[in-house]
């Protein structure tokens, strides 16, 4: 039988030992509201061969219960459990850097809930004796929120984080300001940038691995961003595949000094790999 291989001639065989496979969402495994092709065939021969699949996503706007939502009415069978965000992470992390303490959020109404759901206490409002500020990715962002976030960063000292780094979330049309581009203008606005918990940062996979039971060797990887999916891989050890169906361009690899186990073109290649 003929090698299976991936974007630049490489054996894509040892993809077939691995055990558990993790999916980015926008821009790896849909636009919006639109699966790419053969993502469904993909995940059904993962589980098929004794596989398991799950999501990380660097998206905080979404809960976990509408991501579950999204997905099945999409004809995927995913459960909650399947799926690790950066506003799970960042609960984690707060809860245990500061407790009970009061953490000022800004980001989206079913960030708040899941943050809160999660053991948080939280606020929107100004509040001088918060223990931290946190700001996600926040598709319902007012000229009101972004003011009292200036606020709180210029008159507060309080540890500042983000959910992510991502200069633009992908949209039907090209794209639109993420979180990251959101803190740069709140950089420029008050000389203060975050620190953050998302991808690039491992910790998602390391909670993926912790909670799964599998190891860095049993894990792979696929995303379609260079600075956070597979930046993340590479941090946490694990095999990092790019796929081209989101942000990152050949011409955008050649030029970066963070490079993939492997490339494909689209998700739906390793459907090939693991028939």
């Amino acid at each position: 039988m003929d090698k299976i291989l991936d974007y630049f001639g490489k054996d894509l065989t040892p993809l077939k030992d691995k055990k558990l496979f993790l999916f980015d969402l926008d821009g790896t495994v849909y636009l919006e509201h639109t699966l790419f092709k053969g993502v469904k065939e993909t995940l059904s021969l993962i589980s098929a061969r004794g596989g398991r699949y799950a999501f990380i996503s660097n998206n905080s706007s979404l809960s976990v219960f509408a991501y579950v939502k999204k997905l099945r009415a999409m004809g995927i069978n995913v459960k909650k459990e399947d799926f690790f965000s950066s506003a799970s992470a960042a609960a984690e992390l707060l809860k245990s850097r500061y407790g009970s303490g009061k953490i000022y959020v800004q980001a989206t109404r079913a960030c708040v809930k899941e943050l809160r759901s999660a053991g948080l206490s939280v606020t929107e409002k100004f509040d001088k004796n918060v223990s931290a500020i946190l700001v996600g990715y926040d598709s319902e962002l007012t000229s009101d929120k972004m003011r009292l976030t200036c606020k709180m960063l210029t008159e507060t000292n309080a540890p500042y984080y983000a959910t992510n780094p991502d200069w633009v979330y992908p949209v039907d049309f090209g794209y639109v300001p993420d979180c990251g581009s959101m803190c740069f203008g709140y950089e420029k606005a008050t000389g203060k940038s975050p620190v953050f918990i998302g991808k690039p940062n491992p910790m998602m996979i390391n909670c993926v691995m912790d909670k799964l039971g599998y190891t860095k060797d049993e894990i792979v990887l696929f995303g379609d961003r260079l600075y956070t999916d597979v930046a993340s891989g590479v941090n946490a050890g694990v095999d990092a595949v790019l796929v081209l169906t989101g942000e990152t361009s050949v011409d955008d690899l050649a030029k970066s000094e963070i490079k993939p186990a492997f490339t494909l073109k689209s998700v739906a290649e390793l459907a090939g790999v693991l028939r």
